[in-house]
């Protein structure tokens, strides 16, 4: 009689078992023994991370130290210039920077106060294209309105006074200031209405601006308004007891 053959072991069942006995000696390791493999594998690509990043803050850090060293020295260069000379060779050698705007704008001043308008003209353009805003870009936009009505293009200036009065964006001070070039203008040119709007737009702007009182003048030395034909005078009474 035939013994009947042994089943062997299913190759299923043997990979299972090793399965089992990889997972229960993984789930055995401590957690250094775990760090210990991590950095087996990864120790080399991780320290590369490090120094690449290291070197990344490093080369930053060199850049902002240049560029707080070349800043000082435009800062130096720009106090010590001070003759017009000076501030020409700086404006030049320093284009697009703030300080080259206002090195332009005191340029331009000095242009205007000298009768150069065409010349202060160009140089307020350059400062607003560098200052782009702020209360020193509304200076030159003052300033360049200021120096057309210089040259003559008075049509112009005034235009662009009236945008800087009327703009409420732009700082008080040049707004009142415009106002009352505007007022002064009026009365050069013999426009008493002009004269009063304006001046009543100094006041409504800054009622303590120093320009008030020029303005005020302005208007105290206009001749009285006449009066409209079939109106009735205001003729004020003493009062009684008074």
């Amino acid at each position: 009689m035939t013994k009947p053959a042994t089943p062997s072991a299913s190759p299923s069942a043997g990979a299972d078992r090793n399965v089992v006995a990889v997972d229960e000696h993984y789930i055995a390791l401590t957690f250094e023994d775990r760090l210990r493999i991590f950095w087996q594998k990864n120790g080399k690509s991780v320290i590369a991370l490090v120094v690449v990043v290291l070197l990344a803050i490093l080369a930053n850090g060199a850049w902002d130290y240049r560029t707080a060293q070349r800043e000082r020295e435009i800062e130096r260069e720009y106090a010590a210039a001070s003759s017009p000379e000076q501030l020409k060779a700086f404006a030049g050698a320093h284009a697009g920077h703030v300080l080259m705007g206002i090195a332009r704008l005191r340029l331009a001043d000095e242009d205007y106060a000298a009768g150069k308008s065409t010349e202060a003209g160009y140089g307020y353009e350059d400062a607003i294209a560098t200052l782009k805003s702020g209360p020193l870009a509304s200076r030159a936009r003052l300033g360049l309105g200021m120096a057309k009505v210089q040259s003559g293009k008075t049509a112009e200036g005034e235009a662009a006074l009236k945008q800087l009065a009327t703009d409420a964006t732009e700082p008080k001070g040049t707004r009142v200031e415009a106002a009352y070039q505007l007022a002064s203008l009026a009365n050069v040119a013999g426009k008493p209405d002009d004269v009063r709007k304006y001046s009543d737009l100094v006041m409504q702007i800054d009622p303590a601006s120093p320009w008030l009182q020029r303005a005020l003048m302005l208007r105290a030395s206009l001749a009285p308004a006449p009066t409209p034909a079939g109106a009735v005078p205001d003729v004020k009474f003493p009062v009684p007891g008074k």
